[in-house]
């Protein structure tokens, strides 16, 4: 009996389904040292783990793969959870990631970190981006949970400092997967909506996991964002959150952050009256100060001897009428000047006082005569000289 032939694709397949069909192969975790690891621009990451002695190929596709809360890169030792299965195509079988953890380090301190340092280094948390907060705050915005105790102890706060500052909550969620787009959502509803003079966002204390969403990307790029100063006030002192590092105050605790964000009424009386006394103790000493030049001017000689003042200025005044005396007959007698010069030129010009030295004008029915070819023969001659006029018959032209 002849043996059965497989293909290729076949043998792959079977073995796929080898592998499927172990229970130990469908849920097993590794731990290694990554190594060229890439990221495709699909969003799948591909990279090798590897021990001392052995690699195994690993492919993590981007709905998973979005889920680490780290940067995996070279060299890290990583604790992978998947499944193994062949890849068909080239008869390779691989892990498949599901989950990815660092080895000896906490998932989320590792991101923490991670996070950390690359906002740092993109200048997030320099003190020159920092804002003041308003010495007078009229309106408070909080973004925190309706239900904990963050904003029961705001509001007791900041009733007992001032009764007037009005505190307006945005409820959101403050851990778990949508706390922190609700956070942001709360952020820009401040900055664009209901503008207040500054925002207070926190919650209690907790588990670094729990006060997580203050350390997600969004929510620091936001508050870094905000055109209204932030105070973070997120859980307990001891507690520390990338939202404390970029915002610009960092209260211990939300009882805090109203002490920082209002000031109290007494305080602020207090204040008020001192500005009173600093306005009054400036209004008289410049008044002293007036007073005193004034006193000195009247000291002045422009005081004590205006008639000698006045004779100095009239005699400047006589000087100045005389001086302008002269320019103007200077002015006069140079514009007689010139007209006696054009009158002459015109004497020149005029063609009467031509005539006076035996020259004539001739003109033919109002036309003067320039040539022979502007005569007409059988019409007579005007001729004007110096002291008549003469009435000519042609004879004869004769032509040079």
């Amino acid at each position: 009996m002849a043996e059965k032939i497989y293909t290729v694709s076949q043998l792959n397949k079977y073995l796929k389904q080898q592998f499927e069909d172990d229970v130990i192969l469908q849920n097993i975790m590794l731990k290694g040292e990554i190594s060229n690891f890439k990221v495709h621009s699909s969003g799948h990451c591909y990279f090798t783990l590897k021990d001392n002695s052995a690699s195994i190929k690993c492919v993590a596709f981007r709905f998973n793969a979005m889920k680490f809360r780290f940067a995996p890169q070279n060299g890290m030792k990583v604790i992978a959870n998947g499944y193994i299965s062949i890849y068909e195509k080239d008869g390779l079988y691989q892990l498949y990631v599901q989950k990815l953890s660092p080895e000896g380090i906490g998932e989320l301190a590792l991101a923490f970190e991670q996070l950390k340092n690359k906002l740092n280094g993109e200048g997030l948390f320099d003190k020159n981006h920092k804002k003041e907060l308003p010495f007078y705050p009229k309106r408070i915005g909080v973004v925190t949970s309706r239900t904990g105790a963050v904003i029961k102890d705001i509001c007791h706060v900041a009733r007992r400092r001032n009764p007037l500052v009005k505190i307006l909550l945005y409820s959101v969620l403050v851990q778990g997967e949508n706390a922190s787009k609700e956070i942001v959502q709360g952020i820009k509803f401040f900055n664009e909506k209901c503008p207040v003079d500054v925002i207070i966002i926190g919650r209690g204390g907790g588990s670094l996991e729990d006060l997580w969403a203050f350390n997600e990307e969004i929510v620091v790029r936001e508050i870094f964002a905000s055109k209204i100063p932030i105070i973070s006030a997120v859980g307990h002192e001891t507690d520390y959150t990338l939202s404390d590092f970029v915002s610009d105050v960092r209260a211990a605790t939300p009882s805090q952050a109203a002490e920082l964000a209002v000031v109290e009424k007494d305080a602020l009386v207090n204040y008020i009256e001192s500005l009173k006394r600093d306005c009054r103790n400036k209004a008289y000493n410049l008044f002293l100060i007036k007073q005193n030049k004034f006193k000195l001017l009247l000291k002045h000689s422009i005081f004590s001897d205006k008639e000698r003042l006045l004779q100095n200025r009239q005699q400047e005044l006589d000087l100045l009428i005389e001086r302008l005396n002269k320019i103007v007959k200077d002015k006069y007698i140079d514009k007689e000047h010139q007209i006696e010069l054009l009158i002459e030129k015109m004497k020149v010009l005029n063609p009467l006082n031509v005539l006076q030295r035996g020259f004539s004008i001739t003109k033919q029915e109002d036309k003067y005569v320039k040539s022979i070819h502007d005569i007409d023969i059988n019409k007579p001659l005007n001729i004007e000289i110096n002291d008549g006029k003469i009435q000519a018959k042609i004879i004869e032209i004769q032509e040079k």
